[in-house]
């Protein structure tokens, strides 16, 4: 696949695993809750840039360079950092994600779907708690989560990593089998689908500028049920239950 959305709205494989079954909806947060058009995810990965800029002493080009290079060896820059020069996670949280919220809409379509599903919600992702809920409390769909499952619950063990998506279910016993979980980044619902979760890649409307190619690709393969550029309408046609 290229790394442009796919042209249909939803795409699925043709053993693809429903939703009937499911009792609890996990979703990733950013790029997954809301479009890249929020800006959110270029503020935050630009205070990261600045952030590592400041600990080493460089450039922004050198910064920006280290980053990615942290990133692709330890799936977080804050993993490496953590592990490699001892940085204060809780510091790199609150400077990565002091960010301006303006961009961000509310977003009533997607409210009312995620409201409507049968059973739990949860927020899982690899940012902060408070980062999570100040985006979805702006975005209007705060109050239809359970809770929010943050990189600081991991222990600061980032997904894909298996040992984060395994400490996720222990906490909030969840059975897997009868779960859904919702990701921008396919690498990360490999694990998710090999535990039984019913997985779906959310992929921009839009090419996003401010992202890797291969962070938006529509990959189809088996680990990924369901493909989709609009996640609201997602929900009212594949998991809101039939009336």
């Amino acid at each position: 696949m290229n790394a442009k959305p796919p042209v249909e709205n939803h795409l699925s494989s043709s053993d693809s695993r429903p939703f009937a079954h499911v009792e609890t909806w996990v979703f990733d947060l950013d790029n997954t809750l809301y479009p890249h058009t929020s800006r959110v995810w270029p503020q935050v990965d630009e205070r990261i840039t600045l952030y590592v800029a400041n600990l080493f002493g460089i450039d922004g080009l050198s910064a920006k360079a280290l980053q990615k290079y942290f990133y692709h060896k330890h799936g977080t820059t804050l993993r490496a950092l953590i592990e490699e020069h001892d940085v204060d996670p809780t510091d790199f949280l609150d400077f990565a994600h002091d960010i301006d919220h303006t961009d961000i809409e509310l977003n009533h379509s997607l409210g009312e779907a995620i409201e409507k599903l049968p059973g739990r919600k949860l927020i899982l992702t690899n940012g902060s708690r408070k980062h999570a809920e100040n985006v979805a409390r702006k975005i209007g769909i705060l109050d239809h989560f359970e809770d929010v499952f943050d990189i600081a619950a991991s222990n600061f063990v980032p997904k894909p990593d298996r040992r984060a998506y395994e400490v996720f279910l222990d906490k909030h016993g969840v059975e897997p089998a009868r779960a859904a979980m919702f990701e921008d980044i396919a690498k990360n619902l490999t694990v998710p689908h090999e535990l039984g979760m019913t997985t779906t890649l959310i992929v921009p409307k839009t090419f996003d500028p401010f992202r890797e190619s291969f962070e938006q690709e529509a990959v189809r393969t088996p680990e990924i049920d369901y493909i989709t550029n609009d996640l609201a309408d997602f929900l009212r046609a594949y998991a809101l239950p039939v009336k």
